[in-house]
């Protein structure tokens, strides 16, 4: 069982995610360079795939837009239509929609600004290996940084996100309270994150990553990540 990050140029939280898998919960990690084409030395049964945040290709296109023609990709798309386990964080999440291995696409934020600040998240589901040992009452607070980070699906893939359980996380406030007011970008229904309809491929805005350490002063994004490890060994 192992967990590859993969590095595109212009990644920058790519070491953040290396070293909380490898150093924090204690498992095999390996980069994965951008150029590579091939993922024969993950089985789909057992490892993991993770896309990290940064500004792949500087964001000169349209975020994501770039990266998803890496020659990795191709590999990626196979991997999760193996049953693969794949997980992208910001600028991971925009690559996944880019490649069409999640619904909906990120957009300019809503007051088109940078952000990097501390939010509210709360599960959306308690069917996920990314919340399912999460309080599903309770916020969580988890850092984002982001400029294009609105979430929008049509009102026909919001409708069928939602009968299939697969909204992960919603902004909300301290309370738990999912208002307008708690939505940092203008996010549609204040998603923060989607699963793909076979639940095997994961993404977010939000970086829990940034999160999971007491030296930080915030153990919350720890939570989801130990709660993914736990479903990993299991299934493993």
């Amino acid at each position: 069982m192992k967990f590859g990050v993969i590095v595109f140029p212009g990644s920058n939280c790519d070491h953040d995610l290396l070293h909380v898998f490898g150093t924090v919960l204690e498992q095999e990690v390996v980069e994965l360079w951008h150029k590579q084409e091939s993922l024969e030395d993950f089985d789909p049964a057992t490892d993991t795939v993770l896309v990290p945040g940064g500004f792949s290709y500087g964001d000169y296109l349209r975020s994501g837009a770039l990266a998803r023609f890496s020659p990795i990709m191709q590999a990626v798309i196979e991997f999760a239509g193996q049953g693969g386990r794949v997980i992208g964080i910001c600028n991971g999440f925009q690559i996944l929609c880019e490649a069409e291995l999640l619904p909906g696409a990120l957009l300019r934020n809503e007051h088109q600004k940078f952000i990097c600040r501390n939010v509210y998240l709360k599960a959306g589901t308690s069917d996920s290996d990314m919340t399912h040992t999460l309080d599903a009452d309770k916020a969580y607070s988890i850092p984002i940084a982001h400029a294009d980070g609105r979430y929008f699906a049509s009102e026909a893939v919001l409708n069928e996100l939602e009968a299939n359980d697969q909204v992960l996380f919603r902004y909300c406030d301290a309370d738990g309270n999912v208002t307008q007011e708690a939505n940092p970008n203008g996010s549609v229904r204040n998603i923060a994150g989607v699963c793909n309809p076979s639940r095997n491929v994961f993404g977010m805005m939000p970086h829990p990553e940034r999160a999971a350490e007491e030296l930080l002063g915030n153990t919350d994004g720890y939570a989801m990540l130990a709660g993914l490890l736990k479903k990993v060994l299991v299934t493993s």
